[in-house]
């Protein structure tokens, strides 16, 4: 059975572009980078540096020294916030985000929580946005650090991540934001966003699973930041252990192409996902579509339908890749707290969908998608 994918927010493919790039530095150009003793090691090490000035560049950082390469945007997470929190603590331990963050967020947070921090959480209206005045007004004397994510990865809806990093640095505070699903889909500029930390993930961009970055503001004083993984101080002292050389060069192609195909991603799939949501709204009595009312990642459509179960749903769609929430969370089928922080009634919650398009996505995927998730639907009702 040919099975129609449309789960791009949870991973795409390797392109083969950045596939060809990486080649060689599995068996040939294999050294270390951390062994610059001899040519080899010098090569692959002037390898890596150039990746991180090409990574830098596409999120347009000021300098290469700006970013730190990771195993993704979950661990790029975990070092910003923990390393964060546990070296301003002189500074104050509150710590701020809102209902709507990945889990790679969320339990990080929750575990400083536990630890003695204090946290606040802030909820987000109905269209899954959340306020910059309230989380202005959230802000303590003691508030170290506001994490909140550039777009979220089951309803595509953008933060105003520019007027929050304003508000909580006229106050001292530092802004991290998880942009995992940003690039090849909306501009990611840390200059523009103003934050002082910025998550990266290489497969949510057509880049190697396991590759990601965690760009750090140069500033004075140096925004510092407490390791996590300990060892021989590869990626200034922040991230112990030898550097995923062919992971850190797919990144780097793979955001380089992302920022090539932002005009087609916004344009030709933007109108692939207007066109699926208008087919579901002709076809299907009392669709809801999450987050319409904000701006959104073009690429994705968060829909449910009152009356029906998400998980029974996808299983009369073995045709059909698709996803009832996050694929981080799908371990654990319960209603989305993303739906349910927006308000929806748990019903409904369980009730929906996430179609997330890519760039070989066609019209007549969407077409045929749009037309078996109708008929499915009815066929439910009945």
């Amino acid at each position: 059975m040919d099975v129609t994918y449309l789960d791009f927010n949870a991973t795409t493919p390797c392109d083969p572009r950045v596939v060809e790039v990486m080649l060689p530095f599995f068996s040939v150009d294999f050294a270390n980078p951390a062994s610059r003793q001899h040519e080899p090691g010098r090569a692959a090490f002037m390898a890596l540096e150039n990746s991180r000035k090409a990574v830098a560049k596409s999120i347009g950082a000021r300098s290469a020294t700006e970013i730190i390469f990771t195993s993704g945007a979950t661990e790029s997470n975990n070092l910003a916030l923990m390393g964060t929190a546990r070296s301003v603590t002189t500074r104050g331990r509150h710590l701020i985000t809102q209902a709507t963050e990945h889990p790679a967020v969320l339990e990080v947070l929750t575990g400083l929580k536990a630890e003695g921090w204090d946290l606040t959480i802030i909820g987000v209206d109905r269209e899954g946005r959340v306020d910059p005045e309230a989380v202005a007004g959230a802000c303590k004397p003691d508030t170290a650090l506001i994490s909140v994510m550039l777009a979220n990865n089951e309803t595509g809806v953008i933060q105003p991540i520019a007027e929050i990093a304003e508000a909580a640095h006229s106050r001292g505070v530092l802004v991290h934001c998880d942009a995992a699903q940003g690039p090849g889909k909306i501009p990611v500029d840390v200059g523009k966003l103003g934050v002082d930390l910025l998550s990266l993930s290489g497969h949510k961009c057509y880049g190697p699973k396991g590759s990601g970055a965690l760009y750090v503001r140069r500033k004075t004083p140096p925004l510092k930041l407490q390791a996590l993984v300990h060892g021989g101080g590869h990626e200034q002292d922040l991230r112990s252990g030898t550097v995923n050389l062919p992971g850190a060069v797919g990144l780097a192609a793979a955001l380089q192409l992302a920022t090539d195909s932002l005009n087609r991603m916004t344009t030709n799939v933007g109108t692939l996902r207007d066109a699926f949501e208008q087919s579901l709204v002709d076809s299907v009595p009392n669709v809801v579509i999450n987050g319409a009312g904000a701006p959104r990642l073009p690429n994705t459509s968060n829909v449910a339908f009152p009356g029906i179960d998400g998980e029974a749903l996808m299983a009369s769609l073995p045709d059909l890749a698709v996803s009832s929430g996050s694929a981080c969370a799908s371990v654990h089928p319960e209603p989305s707290k993303v739906l349910l922080a927006m308000g929806l009634p748990k019903a409904l919650a369980a009730g929906a969908l996430r179609i997330s398009l890519g760039r070989t996505s066609t019209a007549e995927e969407v077409q045929h998608a749009s037309l078996r998730i109708a008929e499915e639907v009815q066929r439910l009702r009945r």
